[in-house]
């Protein structure tokens, strides 16, 4: 199937936002966004990444434009409506977690949603244990870490079964291996169909995990494509003041000067690469000897 097949799940056609103090901070977005896509929004601060994501969930409406959620309006479905469909999880889990406990955290999406009670509960136990939350069922988030309390705000979007969520700097705040759990359980949601919108600057994350991504710079977008693709783009990405991972940097450095044929997005990536152009040469060199 060609994209031009592919019916998206979120259309946005001329996005303009300005503020009521006259900041412009959206100036013409247009993009699809296609079910199952892993999407990292790239930008600095002030790029126009939380003015744009906050419209795909009626947050904000726009000053100028429409943005179409399967193909309906936004403009013409209360935030509690679209919220069942695209999940929000905000940068700061503190903003978003209210509840006297885990448990009933995770209960409060689906109770306001209508569920029944057997439902609701069901809901609550997938996602205690896909986040391995069980053991914290009756614990007050406040008490938590960190990183326990940003899982509980993920998994409390989670509960509801939103089509398409949106993470908004996931990672910060986490260390290497609670940040490498946590994107292993959002690739599995991707992978079970949900669609991603993954907010960062941390760009390893970005090219460790997504397959596409966009940047933005004062409200308009300037690359959307492969990340692999947006990533080798270093004088687009210079102008951001956006710094591409020290590998896909190396793998440039060597392929200018012909050692591996290819950039390469992440370390194991870069391992196999060059594995693979050292053992090329190991041959040609034992043929042209006589091995």
């Amino acid at each position: 199937m060609t994209e031009e097949d592919r019916v998206p799940v979120i259309e946005v056609r001329n996005l303009r936002h300005v503020y009521d103090n006259g900041t412009e901070a959206l100036a013409g977005i247009n993009i699809k966004i296609y079910r199952g896509d892993f999407i990292g929004v790239i930008g600095q601060n002030g790029s126009g990444k939380s003015t744009f994501i906050k419209h795909l969930n009626g947050l904000l409406r726009p000053t100028a434009g429409t943005v179409l959620l399967n193909g309906t309006d936004i403009k013409k479905e209360s935030v509690v409506k679209i919220s069942r469909t695209v999940g929000f999880v905000f940068q700061n889990p503190d903003h978003q977690i209210f509840c006297p406990n885990v448990e009933e955290e995770l209960l409060f999406g689906p109770r306001n949603m209508g569920l029944n009670e057997k439902e609701a509960q069901d809901r609550k136990d997938e996602a205690m244990e896909r986040f391995g939350l069980t053991q914290f069922a009756k614990y007050p988030p406040a008490i938590l870490g960190f990183g326990i309390r940003r899982k509980v705000s993920i998994a409390g979007i989670y509960s509801m079964k939103p089509d398409i969520m949106i993470l908004d700097e996931p990672t910060v705040g986490l260390d290497w291996k609670t940040t490498l759990d946590l994107m292993q359980i959002i690739t599995e949601l991707n992978a079970a169909g949900h669609t991603i919108l993954l907010v960062t600057h941390d760009m390893r994350v970005i090219s460790e995990y997504t397959d596409r991504s966009i940047v933005l710079r004062h409200g308009s977008l300037i690359l959307d494509g492969k990340t692999r693709d947006v990533m080798k783009n270093f004088s687009v990405l210079q102008e951001t003041r956006i710094t591409p991972p020290d590998i896909m940097k190396l793998s440039d450095e060597l392929m200018q000067r012909g050692f591996i044929k290819t950039h390469t997005l992440t370390n194991s990536e870069f391992i196999n690469e060059y594995e693979k152009e050292y053992q090329k040469e190991l041959y040609v060199e034992g043929v042209s000897h006589g091995f």
